[in-house]
Parts: C-alpha cells; sequence; structure tokens
C-alpha cells in the first residue's frame, strides 16, 4: 500500500463509510478526533473498504491489492480494539466492519483498557452523542429499535403470567442461553471516566446468542453459568434498574441492566425520543385509593413516565406514550397502589436479527446501502441509486404504514435479495 498523503480525507471518507450501516454515524469534528484515537491513517483507509456484511478475508484482500496474511496481521490489530470483527466459517475468515452502535463503542467500553486513552474517548462520546441530537435521531429514527423493555416479572399479575411468552421473560431467555458472557455495563464505564456514574455495579451487562463467543474470544465479556445470570437478573430488579433486550424474539443476543447513565435511558430524557426502546406489553396503572402520593414511584420511574400535580396537589398519572412497561416502579412502591396492566394493543416485534435489520434498513432509507454493499462497483451504486428511490416514494412509504401489508412487502424484498 503506497504512503497515504492526505490523513483527513480517510477518516472523513471512514465517517461516511461508518454512516453507511442502519444506525449511522452523521457527521462531527468530535467522532472525527474518536476516529483518528482509534484507527492510524492506514488502518482508517483500509476499514473504510471492509464490508458491513461479512465477506470472506481473501475477497477483501485482493480488493485492497494485498496479501491475506498481511491483511489479517492489520485485522487482528483492529479486532482487538472492537473495531472489526472475524471469525471463521467453513474453514474461512470472514471479517465485518463494526458499526458505532451496537459495535465499536460498546466493544470499547465493556471492558477495561491500558492502551487507550478511555478517558479522553469518554469525553469525546459524550460530546458526540449529548451534544446535539444528530447521533441520538440517527440511531433511534425508526419505529424499529435495537432494544425492547423486559418486564420485571414479580411486578405481573399472577392472573395474567402465564400468558407471558418466554421471549418477553429476562429468567426464560437467561435460563435458556448456551453461552452467556458477562461484561462491564457500557455506558455506566464511559459515565465513570466522566465522574457521573451512578451507584450500580458495573458488571451486569449479559451477552448471548450467536455473538457471544466472539467477544469471549476477544477478552470482551467473560463467561458465567445460567445460574450466576439468573443471580445478576434478580439482583439488578431488586436495585430498580430497567432490563433491556435485544429487540428479537428468537436468539436474543443481550440483556442490559440499564441505569439513568444508560445512552437509551438519555435518548428519551434529553432529546424526547420516546420510541428509544421498544416497550413491554405492560403499561403502569395507579390505584388512586390507595395511592398515599409518597412520590416514590415518580422518583424511581427512569422516564419520568409518572408525573403529578402540586397545585392543587393530585395522585400520579402515567404518561403511556412515555410508560416503558419495565415495572420498576413498583418495586419502589410500598403501599401496592400500582399494577401492570396489559397495553391494548401489543408491541410488534421482529422475529428474528435479519428481520429486525431488514425492517430497520427500510425505515431508515438504507436498505441500498445494506444490500448493495461495495461502493467500488459502479453497478452496485447504480442499482443502490434506484432501490434508494423506491425507498422514498411516496406509495412504498404508504405501504409500510399498513402493518398486514408491511409484512408481505418485507417478505418479498426479503426473497428478492436472496434470489
Amino acid at each position: 500500500m503506497g504512503h497515504i498523503v492526505n490523513h483527513e480525507r480517510e477518516y472523513r471518507l471512514l465517517q461516511q463509510r461508518l454512516d453507511y450501516n442502519i444506525t449511522g454515524a452523521p457527521y462531527a469534528p468530535a467522532f472525527i478526533e474518536i476516529l483518528k484515537i482509534l484507527f492510524t491513517p492506514e488502518e482508517a483507509h483500509i476499514a473504510r473498504q471492509i464490508p458491513l456484511r461479512p465477506t470472506r478475508l481473501s475477497a477483501v484482500a485482493d480488493k485492497l491489492t494485498m496479501g491475506t496474511e498481511e491483511l489479517y496481521d492489520k485485522v487482528l490489530l483492529l479486532a482487538e480494539r472492537g473495531l472489526v470483527l472475524d471469525f471463521e466459517h467453513n474453514g474461512q475468515i470472514y471479517i465485518v466492519l463494526a458499526p458505532v452502535v451496537i459495535g465499536f463503542f460498546e466493544f470499547i467500553f465493556m471492558r477495561t483498557r491500558d492502551h487507550l486513552p478511555i478517558k479522553e474517548l469518554a469525553e469525546l462520546f459524550e460530546e458526540y452523542m449529548s451534544k446535539t441530537d444528530g447521533f441520538a435521531r440517527s440511531v433511534f429514527e425508526g419505529s424499529t429499535q435495537l432494544g425492547r423493555t423486559l418486564v420485571h416479572e414479580q411486578a405481573l399479575p399472577t392472573t395474567n403470567y402465564s400468558e407471558v411468552l418466554d421471549w418477553e421473560k429476562a429468567s426464560a431467555i437467561v435460563a435458556s442461553a448456551k453461552t452467556i458472557g458477562l461484561s462491564l455495563c457500557t455506558c455506566r464505564h464511559k459515565a465513570h471516566h466522566l465522574g457521573k456514574n451512578c451507584d450500580a455495579p458495573l458488571e451486569t451487562c449479559l451477552t448471548m446468542g450467536k455473538s457471544v463467543d466472539i467477544l469471549i474470544k476477544k477478552g470482551m465479556a467473560v463467561p458465567i453459568t445460567n445460574n450466576k445470570a439468573l443471580h445478576i437478573i434478580e439482583d439488578c430488579r431488586n436495585m430498580g434498574l430497567v432490563q433491556i433486550a435485544d429487540n428479537v424474539q428468537r436468539d436474543v443476543g443481550f440483556i442490559c441492566n440499564c441505569c439513568s447513565c444508560c445512552e437509551f435511558i438519555q435518548a428519551i430524557k434529553r432529546f424526547d425520543l420516546r420510541n428509544a426502546v421498544i416497550s413491554s406489553n405492560w403499561l403502569a396503572t395507579v390505584n388512586t385509593n390507595k395511592c398515599r402520593n409518597c412520590g416514590a414511584c415518580i422518583r424511581a420511574c427512569p422516564v419520568g413516565a409518572l408525573h403529578t400535580q402540586q397545585n392543587p396537589p393530585k395522585k400520579p398519572e402515567c404518561d403511556e406514550t412515555l410508560c416503558l412497561g419495565c415495572g420498576v416502579c413498583l418495586t419502589a412502591c410500598k403501599f401496592n397502589s400500582l399494577a401492570m396492566t396489559p397495553r391494548q394493543q401489543r408491541v410488534l416485534v421482529p422475529e428474528t436479527t435479519y428481520d429486525r435489520i431488514i425492517t430497520m434498513a427500510i425505515e431508515r432509507g438504507k436498505l441500498a446501502n445494506l444490500v448493495f454493499d461495495d461502493p467500488s462497483k459502479l453497478s452496485h451504486r447504480a442499482l443502490g441509486r434506484i432501490i434508494r428511490v423506491i425507498e422514498k416514494s411516496p406509495p412504498v412509504q404508504a405501504l409500510m404504514a399498513v402493518k398486514p401489508i408491511k409484512s408481505a412487502f418485507l417478505t418479498t424484498i426479503v426473497s428478492r435479495i436472496k434470489k
């Protein structure tokens, strides 16, 4: 590879490449500074040409006119920092460029680091994620999201508990997982380096599913037993933490035990992005006859969905559009004046990760980025432009707003992509 002269250009092109992801990476000076810390100019040049979907290492090496072993040595350095994921399948090594979230932001902070300026990175990520709403809106702009709320199971009425499906229960997800990894809470770890973290423990984030083996292999998670994971879930419930899981029904990939440090929660509170986390199928309801108006539930609610009027004083009310259906308020109430009641309309959760990714890509107008992922091919760029036009056309947007048609539409899109 020749000497890279224009370093700034490489980082700007890498930012644009990362912005192709369904969760995006909009430009900001702070984000460019993050990239400069994490990537050398040469690494930025390599990374921006790694596809967003798993691709054979040899194919990327050919595109870069580089030897496979030489490229793999460089990829391993990037993978150690959580910037690229590498894995073996059928004797072939595959690599994929990690998005910002869920991706290298989490991979950086989910373990302690000695060779990175973590405090400086924490400050830059805080500026990037919090100073304006650009990044948050890029991640959470659609109706389909990365995370969904798991209701605290002890908060559910016993008469309805049998109707709750296993993918809605943290205990069932953890109990059925083949392998579980434990990591530092990314958001609390970042807040710790800013001097803003709460009192909740750091080691609370659980990883399951297809990615856990990679995280354990890279030292980003430690393996734990199902029984220990169940104890962590129970302890976090008792501490009033919100349990947010991967927004899929099958092969759930993570459960986070979230506090006020959580970027999911902050997106709701700071920018009023009420759909940043999909709610559970439950809603907090106040029994005004039992309520003593002590305010414990209001203080406990992670997103401020419970509120009251002081003059004249009234009993708390729940904002249905804001309530996560987590059940944290019931844990705080000492007078049994709260109950979790089923929502009138059940929440739709994608069946698989593939379904979620496709749906998110369509909602965010990025299906072309996902399907035609090689920017070096003119034919891909041309076809990408066509799909972008289709995605943004009024008839398609109208169809996507109708749920029965939405499923058929997605099925057709997916089948054509596979062909």
